[in-house]
This record gives C-alpha cells, structure tokens and sequence, in this order.
C-alpha cells in the first residue's frame, strides 16, 4: 500500500472474537459517533488542505476502493443534516449514477422541463448523455473537497430535485399500465426530494460553520 499520507487508507476489520482475543471491546454507539463525525471531518479537511487533484480523485473514488458497504458503515447512520450524513448521500449519488447510468439519464431527463432552476444549478448539459452525468457528479463531489462545499451541496440537491421530478412525471406516464411500479418511482422521488431537501440545510449549516 501506498505511504501517501493523503491517500484513504483501507480499515482493518476485526470480529466480535478477534477484538476480545486481543483483550479489545467493540466500540458503543458514542464511541461510533465519534468516529463518524471525526473520520468526515477529517477526510474533508485533508482534501481542502492538499490542493492536490490526486488527491481529490482519490476521494471521489473512496467508494471503489473501500465498497459502498464500508463506508455506509461509517456513515449511514448518521442524521442526514450532519457532515457524515450528507457525505453518505454524496456517495450513494454517485454510486447510482455510476451503476445505474442509463436510468439515471432518463430520470433526469424526464424532470428537466419542470425544474428550470434546479436544473441550473445542477449544471448539467441537455440531452443529459449517461457519461455526462456521471462526469457532473464526480465534479460535483469534487467540489467537497477542492472548492465551495456549499455550492457542491446545493448542486447535489438540485440534481435530486430534477431526479426527483422527473420520477414523478414517468411514474404519471407509466400509472395506467403498471401501477406498482408507479408507485415504486412515486416513493423513491418523494425519498430524494427529502434527500435534496436535506442536502440544501447542509449548505446553510456548512456557511453558517454549523455542520459537523
């Protein structure tokens, strides 16, 4: 492994039997809390001190070294008006978008013309192509890191605003011949309009010097 300091390193896992054969305990919910808040808090700081962009695309990419269920480990949890809470979300986004390429193409696209504004800020070109959008929310994570954390924060929560739109309108095209998918594209865009929602109170809290 590397011995760049400012690379992630990979956590060591030990189970219930190992820690206490090693005389160890495992951790108490305020003692994951801790370690939650200080690891986000850490991880941000190291990106905004490096001014480097290995450095930033190794954050970017943190999900594909660590798994999606390490880092949901560290910070699922969390209240999503939180540094680790909203950091999750970010990641999760870009998992979707990365997995899911296509259907996140077409979701965006579905909600454009009723989010002019979200759609702004977003920042993201029309027709929104898979690979464009991909490369919008890396910058977007990106922008965590080396940038205004805020304005990353409001364009995560606009992307979720026209996603969310978007789902409403395909589940309206869709109700008559498969209602519960329909259904299914109601909840999911009422759920990221809260995430949307929860992101733009992490900017105001990021600005105010509240977010922790």
């Amino acid at each position: 492994m590397s011995s760049d300091p400012g690379r992630p390193r990979r956590p060591i896992h030990f189970t219930p039997d190992e820690l206490e054969a090693h005389g160890g305990t495992l951790p108490g919910p305020a003692e994951t809390t801790e370690v939650a808040h200080q690891t986000a808090a850490i991880l941000v700081g190291t990106g905004r001190a490096a001014h480097d962009p290995e450095v930033t695309t190794r954050l970017v990419g943190l999900v594909d070294d660590l798994g999606l269920p390490t880092v949901a480990g560290l910070w699922s949890s969390r209240p999503a008006r939180s540094l680790p809470g909203a950091l999750w979300r970010l990641y999760v986004l870009r998992e979707w978008t990365r997995r899911s390429a296509e259907e996140a193409s077409r979701e965006y696209a579905a909600g454009i013309r009723f989010t002019d504004v979200a759609h702004a800020i977003a920042g993201i070109a029309e027709p929104p192509e898979p690979e464009e959008l991909q490369l919008v929310v890396d910058r977007i994570l990106a922008g965590v890191f080396d940038g205004d954390l805020a304005v990353a924060l409001e364009r995560a929560s606009a992307f979720c605003a026209v996603v969310a739109a978007g789902r409403a309108e395909l589940a309206h095209d869709s109700d008559a011949l498969d209602p519960e998918g329909a259904s299914d594209l109601t909840r999911s865009g009422a759920q990221l309009l809260s995430t949307g929602e929860d992101l733009r109170a992490c900017a105001r809290l990021w600005r105010a010097g509240e977010l922790d």
